[in-house]
């Protein structure tokens, strides 16, 4: 048994054409937006360390434990250099006899890129860092002011 489809113009025909116009739309918009995401995607984005105004200036304490990073990458833990292996290994020392906080204050070179800042995140956190707090500098303000009793 076969079956024919007529595209004549009569009464009851049927017409099999498909119709490809609102693919070819479709199509079209998803390319203009590939075209104008994938130069975005390539170029990244900058993240920066944040700065404070308006703050406190407060004491390290004898039991604070810093990380820092210079603008070479290199590691500072309590401002005393260490190699990355070294700061992973005292810092996983240090918390493990540590029942309280965890707390690891860090520190890094502005213009250091946002890679080496998350590897040494990764390092505390390995280290059994549980809160992460990022100094800043302290630039004055209004409550800088008002210590100096200005």
């Amino acid at each position: 048994m076969a079956v024919a489809i007529s595209t004549g113009s009569g009464p009851g025909e049927v017409n099999a054409n498909i119709n490809v116009t609102p693919m070819i739309d479709v199509m079209l918009v998803l390319l203009i937006i590939f075209m104008i995401v994938t130069p975005l995607l390539e170029a990244g984005f900058t993240a920066t360390m944040p700065s404070a105004s308006n703050t406190e200036q407060a004491k390290e304490g004898k039991d604070e434990l810093t990380l820092g990073l210079d603008a070479d990458g290199k590691y500072f833990f309590n401002k005393m250099p260490y190699t990355k292996e070294q700061v992973e290994d005292t810092l996983t020392k240090l918390y493990a006899a540590r029942t309280k906080d965890k707390i690891l204050f860090f520190k890094a070179d502005v213009n250091l890129k946002y890679g080496k800042v998350q590897e040494a995140i990764e390092v505390g956190r390995r280290a059994g860092a549980r809160v992460l707090i990022a100094i800043t500098q302290h630039t004055g303000g209004l409550m800088g002011d008002k210590k100096k009793g200005k």
